[in-house]
């Protein structure tokens, strides 16, 4: 397989391993970017992007990132929230009314950002076509009752926090979520990132496909077997309400939604490239950044039932959990996005890491490909 790109000589053992990933002959098409002190170490790309595997991955392919969207969504939250126009502990319901029905009056955004709201799931089922309305959702998700007292434990909400934050975005910066995003993080820097994708786009992304024959660690297991198995579960309604989540990635109606949850779409330079930016405080004063990557959830996730630990609105390295560290740092933060695609900064080394494949591996937190990859990359600092 061809690797295309350019790296320094310091980071070979890193190129090496990135070209041992297509030694898997599932393994379809992957770019990896590093940043460390804001330059560029390391841009690889190598595969194929399209559904037939005849097209190879370009320079300018992108991608679904999936919840390596979230973080991005966060840091615009905080931006306003700088700015005075949302409050972190203000109640949810002072800028968004109807939200305060069935007990919700005083859940805040902190606790939507860090997945303490009670509100991963919707219990009654939506037609297909619901993903795609953004009014049908916040209305319902304004409607649900918490599936837990708020601010008691945690549970992560793999989709319904696009709509939740989001529609404190829309409202408090009088846009839509995903021109908010791009506007206030991805443009400033220069980054080839977009939450609502234009048609002329669509070339340039990547078909997403699964792997086969993997089962994944004990923690994908599980939740594959309560979703199977127990359809009204709280974990099951999280991934599967409405029905069509688990399939839309490639449709061209979930590329248009601005869905700041799950649906951004960009490649490993705009990964590394946002986390660079939040190291060197061209995104967030040090105040925000200390709020964004400071603990505030830790332990057995309600929703994802494995051990997991936020901050807001990204997932903070737990060095002792094989499945939950990035492999570089302790003070590691970013997301992960389902299947493989990673963004993550390490402050210890300066380091900024993306890392986007079209492959969708079974994990649930975080995939030993891109944790292979860091491993590497410490060896060589």
């Amino acid at each position: 397989m061809q690797i295309q790109g350019h790296y320094e000589l310091q980071f070979e053992a890193v190129r090496e391993a990135f070209a041992a990933l297509f030694d898997d002959s599932q393994e379809r098409g992957a770019a990896l970017c590093i940043k460390v002190g804001g330059e560029t170490v390391l841009d690889l790309w190598s595969g194929t992007a399209d559904k037939d595997g005849s097209e190879a991955w370009h320079s300018d392919t992108i991608a679904n990132l999936f919840s390596c969207t979230k973080t991005f969504t966060a840091v615009t939250a905080l931006q306003l929230v700088a700015e005075g126009k949302l409050q972190l502990d203000a109640p949810v319901a002072r800028y968004w009314p109807e939200f305060a029905a069935a007990g919700k009056e005083s859940v805040t955004l902190r606790q939507l950002l860090c997945h303490q709201a009670g509100l991963p799931a919707l219990r009654e089922l939506l037609a297909p076509e619901a993903l795609y309305d953004w009014q049908t959702m916040v209305d319902a998700l304004a409607a649900e009752a918490p599936w837990w007292t708020p601010g008691t434990g945690h549970g992560y909400a793999a989709i319904t926090y696009g709509w939740l934050v989001g529609e404190l975005l829309r409202r408090a910066d009088g846009r839509g979520p995903g021109e908010s995003i791009v506007a206030r993080v991805a443009k400033p820097l220069g980054l080839d990132f977009h939450v609502g994708l234009a048609d002329e786009e669509f070339h340039r992304v990547a078909h997403i496909a699964r792997g086969k024959g993997n089962a994944g660690d004990a923690a994908a297991q599980l939740l594959l077997q309560v979703t199977m198995r127990e359809p009204t579960a709280m974990t099951t309604r999280a991934f599967t309400n409405p029905p069509s989540v688990l399939t839309s990635t490639n449709k061209p109606e979930w590329r248009r939604m601005q869905q700041p949850a799950a649906n951004g779409h960009g490649n490993a330079r705009s990964l590394a490239g946002f986390y660079a930016g939040l190291l060197d405080g061209s995104l967030l004063e040090s105040e925000m950044l200390e709020e964004l990557t400071r603990e505030h959830s830790l332990g057995d996730d309600k929703t994802l039932l494995t051990r997991t630990r936020f901050g807001l609105g990204c997932m903070l390295d737990q060095p002792d959990v094989p499945n939950a560290t990035y492999g570089l740092g302790p003070r590691a933060f970013g997301h992960p996005g389902a299947g493989g695609s990673i963004g993550f900064a390490d402050p210890e080394h300066d380091v900024a890491f993306g890392f986007v494949t079209n492959t969708l591996g079974p994990y649930v937190l975080m995939d030993p490909r891109a944790q292979k990859l860091a491993r590497v990359l410490a060896t060589c600092l």
